[in-house]
């Protein structure tokens, strides 16, 4: 009898299993949000140069005030290319001149120009405070607010590398506990950095911190980390399911934190909405059981044994609880302790020519999937004013993408289902690179799609590699998120 014939004894899918999914996918909703958070936090608004006749309160050289906004305005800021208010430059005086539309500017040469010396001013029609009004990241520094995503995304990969072996080591639970304090306190405390620089390395330690909650692989899909301590209580039967609970929670999280954002346009509130309910999560997780499996094969047969009978218990199986022994137990899962002697590492994929050139194709279609599916899911700003509805779009078009590709796995096969999605998701990308910029529903039906494509190709992106790396190492690279992004 193998370990999951054990589970089935102590209750299969029981009171256990399920209220444990539940509280695992109610903290997931909160949790996966945090990567998307600077879609809405981060965005740009308009603005332009502060200037001293529109702006100054105290004091007007507009005299009695016979001339209106958009005069005053006109005489004080360039226009661009598109004949719109300059966002970057300003009049080094008030060119009055400008105001007489009598044809006899043309030969006159060009007024001086200067930067914004003294700050901008923003549009706060759409959000009332963002990480960019906040420390003025326009002009000579916009480029500082992808340095924010970009410290949160090595956040990630750092925290794959690391806090995987520590998973290994330690165990999930106690890294899945440490992961939900670190991500709560990260990301409340970002809500009142004082500094950019401060703020960036909160983000890190968030990213840290929430890759070994967000990412990990199962024998069938890479689920959030957080339902792999759900999959080892399970048993095979029930794993399509609690993966596709997995896979409803992260969409359900996206559309919700669209529809949040909408009404949250205070960037410190958004943040804090998103990070408080962490710590609850953290104290409540104090009853998330630890991995009997893990506790076993890492020589704690004794905890194994005391989680187990907890489960029977709980599941209103008591007297198989009670008939659980030491013996009993060794002997079930003998051939998973022999197999866990042998410690295969992360180079062995590389070792032998055909696993490394098989490894060496997952990781170029792995890349090519992820790249546009990060570069739609971050940049919603540049598919046009309507973010919030986009963000839920994207959240929604994921759910039937991923059930859709699960189909076309089992009826057209792998390789098959892998080359259609990336044709379809290149194909819907491209066209969406060639519409212009007015025709914005074109533009956000084609990035919906290309999304969905992507989520669908990551989908059988993890199937096919999962099945195609060997059982053994497979199974020892589980808690290792790092090799695989996060979807």
């Amino acid at each position: 009898m193998a370990f999951h014939e054990l589970l089935k004894e102590v209750g299969g899918l029981g009171r256990f299993q399920i209220l444990q999914m539940l509280f695992l996918c109610v903290s997931c909703t909160w949790v996966y949000p945090h990567v998307l958070l600077e879609n809405f936090t981060a965005v740009v608004p308009g603005h332009r140069c502060w200037v001293h006749i529109l702006d100054n309160d105290t004091a007007s050289a507009n005299g009695p005030g016979i001339l209106g906004q958009d005069a005053l305005l006109r005489v004080s800021i360039p226009l661009d290319s598109d004949l719109r208010p300059a966002k970057c430059r300003r009049f080094l005086r008030p060119q009055w001149q400008l105001l007489h539309l009598n044809g006899t500017l043309s030969n006159t040469s060009e007024p001086a120009t200067e930067p914004c010396a003294d700050g901008w001013v923003y549009d706060r029609s759409g959000s009332s405070s963002t990480i960019v009004t906040e420390w003025d990241l326009v002009c000579d520094s916009e480029s500082l607010n992808s340095v924010a995503k970009f410290s949160f995304m090595v956040g990630m990969v750092m925290g794959g590398i690391i806090l995987g072996h520590l998973s290994d080591r330690f165990g999930r639970r106690l890294i899945f506990r440490w992961c939900l304090l670190v991500l709560a306190v990260a990301g409340s405390c970002a809500a009142f950095a004082p500094t950019f620089l401060l703020y960036c390395s909160l983000r890190f330690l968030a990213g840290f911190s929430l890759t070994s909650i967000m990412t990990n692989t199962t024998v069938f899909i890479t689920v959030p980390f957080v339902f792999l301590s759900v999959m080892e209580w399970l048993p095979p039967r029930f794993h399509a399911m609690g993966m596709t609970m997995a896979i409803c929670t992260v969409c359900v999280g996206q559309m919700i934190l669209g529809g949040l954002a909408f009404v949250i346009r205070d960037w410190h509130i958004l943040q804090l909405v998103y990070s408080l309910p962490l710590l609850i999560s953290f104290l409540l997780s104090r009853w998330v059981a630890e991995s009997a499996r893990w506790l076993i094969i890492t020589n704690q047969p004794e905890e194994g044994l005391k989680e187990l009978r907890k489960v029977a218990y709980v599941n209103g199986k008591k007297d198989v609880g009670d008939a659980l022994t030491m013996e009993v137990l060794r002997s079930t899962v003998q051939d998973e302790l022999e197999a866990a002697q042998t410690k295969p590492q992360l180079s062995d994929l590389f070792r032998m020519p055909n696993l490394r050139k098989r490894m060496c194709l997952l990781c170029f279609v792995r890349f090519a999937i992820c790249i546009p599916f990060y570069g739609l899911a971050l940049h919603l700003q540049h598919l046009g004013s309507h973010v919030f509805l986009v963000q839920v779009l994207f959240g929604a078009v994921s759910l039937p993408a991923n059930y859709v590709a699960l189909l076309a796995l089992n009826r057209l096969g792998r390789r098959v289902t892998q080359a259609l999605f990336l044709f379809l998701m290149g194909t819907s990308i491209l066209a969406g690179t060639l519409v212009s910029q007015e025709m914005q529903i074109l533009r956000v039906v084609l990035s919906t799609l290309g999304v969905g494509f992507s989520s669908a190709s990551l989908m059988g992106s993890f199937v096919h590699g999962n099945e195609l790396i060997p059982t053994i190492i497979s199974r020892q690279l589980h808690p290792r998120p790092c090799c695989l992004p996060p979807s």
